[in-house]
């Protein structure tokens, strides 16, 4: 889920270098790939009980696959048994002269929303089905001004792609209480304003983080189990960076 709030959610985070020319990155762009959280700060946790680093690992081992069956150089910057901070993360990055960084995360919703259940095998957990759907985030103050317009570039690529996908986006983070208010960019792409995450102020490059879906809903939970689902999402970045570099063609 994102950063800096009460562990809820897969994020995407989708960072685009300004270094060379765009006819020089499309055909080979190296992506730094973030799977979001980490075994000692795990996210949030599923309507099942399953923490939100689990889906995160999961997914971005499938968009691994399907990024470099297109040609892209992939650099994970954090590993299933790493602990890197947030910082390190983008600073990973830098140091891999990354053309994109891509963090995945899954939702939540906030405490007002969960409700107590037992799953079918008898454990005490929480869910929430009033929400569900992908949500993507940009800031406007990355650590280079420059990159911020693109940031937003690559979220509506992202977004259409998702639509175009059959996914749809949560509205639910714009709601005017406590843990959200965030600023609703795009309603029809699901793209949101959150300059205070750590991954995007500091990433030195247009940066756009993407949460997969609501993992306390029970049945997007369900299919964000599935290897066709998280496939389905992959392929979509995939066509959402192919249009994008075709956006950036002079």
């Amino acid at each position: 889920m994102l950063q800096n709030r009460r562990p809820t959610s897969v994020v995407l985070m989708l960072v685009w270098g300004l270094t060379g020319s765009v006819q020089a990155a499309c055909p080979a762009l190296r992506i730094a790939l973030d799977a979001g959280h980490s075994q000692s700060r795990p996210g949030a946790r599923s309507a099942s009980g399953l923490p939100e680093v689990e889906f995160n690992v999961a997914l971005a081992e499938v968009v691994a696959a399907q990024l470099r069956t297109q040609g892209y150089t992939v650099l994970p910057v954090n590993r299933r048994d790493e602990q890197p901070t947030l910082t390190e993360r983008t600073r990973r990055a830098a140091a891999f002269k990354a053309d994109l960084f891509l963090s995945l995360h899954h939702d939540s919703v906030q405490p007002r929303y969960l409700l107590p259940w037992l799953t079918p095998d008898g454990h005490a957990e929480h869910y929430s089905d009033r929400f569900a759907g992908y949500s993507l985030f940009i800031s406007t103050v990355p650590a280079r001004a420059e990159t911020a317009a693109a940031s937003r570039a690559l979220a509506m690529q992202l977004g259409s792609a998702l639509r175009a996908a059959g996914l749809t986006p949560t509205l639910h983070h714009a709601e005017p209480i406590p843990g959200e208010g965030r600023k609703l960019l795009d309603a029809e792409r699901g793209i949101y304003r959150f300059d205070e995450l750590v991954v995007l102020r500091s990433a030195t490059m247009p940066a756009v983080l993407l949460e997969a879906g609501v993992i306390v809903n029970r049945a997007e939970e369900a299919r964000l189990r599935q290897p066709a689902y998280r496939q389905r999402i992959a392929t979509a970045i995939s066509t959402a960076l192919r249009a994008y570099c075709a956006g950036m063609q002079p």
